[in-house]
């Protein structure tokens, strides 16, 4: 694996959609994802990279009605915020209902193209 710690956020992306996903911890456990040359916590430069867990909670979530341009084409849409064990990711939510969203809801995470500007973003799906 190349160097994580270096600001490269495209390699995260990567080793994402590839089943790969990592985070960065401190000696304090404070999960970060990249690009972090430092933890913003503790200031700790010491950063290890950690294996991100197959599967994550949503601990939060909202339906977007009225959308940035980014993300235009899109809306309706739902934006998660689920925990993987050491790090939070934030996340669009496909295959399920937008109603049927629910906080505590076990997803997986990968990264996909959004359907307005084809950039890749990180997006969860229920698991079975």
């Amino acid at each position: 694996m190349t160097d994580v710690t270096n600001g490269k956020y495209d390699a995260f992306l990567n080793a994402l959609a590839d089943g790969e996903g990592y985070y960065l911890t401190c000696e304090n456990e404070h999960g970060l994802l990249p690009p972090r040359r430092a933890c913003p916590h503790c200031g700790d430069r010491d950063l290890a990279v950690r294996d991100l867990p197959e599967s994550g909670e949503i601990v939060t979530h909202t339906t977007v009605f009225v959308p940035t341009p980014q993300f235009e084409d899109d809306a309706p849409y739902v934006t998660a915020v689920a925990d993987f064990g050491g790090v939070r990711l934030t996340g669009i939510m496909r295959d399920i209902n937008q109603n049927d969203v629910e906080i505590g809801d076990c997803v997986t995470a990968t990264v996909e193209s959004n359907e307005t500007a084809d950039e890749r973003t990180i997006v969860f799906r229920p698991t079975e």
